[in-house]
This record gives structure tokens, C-alpha cells and sequence, in this order.
């Protein structure tokens, strides 16, 4: 069978999947099951509205946080705090070894380095001028 690289206009969730297939069979035949968990932590309002939270999953024994957000007027109240304590449970309790997360230099990089995170790399100009920087926390 002869293969061609297409590129399609709207890239879809049925493409993904198309490439993360093969990567996923091969990823568990050299590292076993991933035992892929998500997690989401949420800031609910006094109506009952979600307006914030922690989103992330548990992959290979790590806790990737991919999103934490607490809303602008009440960021410095310590609820970005608890949600990184929570998810610190959750990992702990899933048997997690640490966890792992990404920040801009403008985002919160002084408040995980509080947490106990520590920088184990950084990309340079992104955005141009500004470093994405990666953080962990071994348990």
C-alpha cells in the first residue's frame, strides 16, 4: 500500500484520533497501560455556576495539570491554593509520583514554585519575548 500526506481543511477530532491511534499502541507495548484518569476540580458560585476549576489527568503515574483558572477578582483568596491541594490528593490517592504542569513566565510561575514545583525546562519565545516554562512536583 502506498501512503500520501493530506492536510485537511478543518482538522476534526476523527483526524486526531486517526494519528493518536498507532501512537497509543506503540506507547503501550513499550510502557504498558497508561491508565488514563481525568480530573477536574471545580470553583462553583453561590448560584451553582462553574466559573473556574482545575482541569487536568492522570498519564504513566504523573498528574499533567493542563488548566487551572480562578477567576481575576479572586485570585490572592487562596482558591488556586486549594485546587492544587485537591488535585495534590487525587494524585496522591491514584498513586501518581508527581505532578507536572506548564506556565507562562507571565502566568503563575512564582505561585507553583511556592507549591513546592520546581522548573525542569523552558521554551524560549513564546509567545516572541515571553518562555513557556515546565514545572514538576515529585510526591
Amino acid at each position: 500500500m502506498t501512503l500520501r500526506i493530506t492536510i485537511p481543511d478543518s482538522p476534526s477530532e476523527t483526524d486526531r484520533e486517526a494519528i493518536s491511534a498507532p501512537l497509543r499502541a506503540y506507547n503501550i507495548r513499550q510502557a504498558g497501560d497508561p491508565r488514563i484518569r481525568p480530573v477536574a476540580i471545580m470553583l462553583t458560585d453561590e448560584r451553582g455556576d462553574h466559573v473556574g476549576g482545575l482541569w487536568g489527568k492522570c498519564v504513566y503515574d504523573w498528574l499533567f495539570v493542563e488548566l487551572l483558572a480562578v477567576p481575576e477578582q479572586y485570585r490572592g483568596g487562596s482558591y488556586g491554593k486549594a485546587l492544587m491541594s485537591e488535585a495534590e490528593g487525587i494524585a496522591r490517592a491514584n498513586g501518581c509520583v508527581g505532578i507536572w504542569l506548564n506556565t507562562h513566565e507571565f502566568q503563575a510561575r512564582g505561585f507553583y514554585e511556592k507549591l513546592g514545583f520546581e522548573v525542569f525546562g523552558t521554551l524560549d519565545d513564546h509567545p516572541i519575548g515571553q518562555k513557556l516554562i515546565f514545572l514538576q512536583k515529585r510526591l
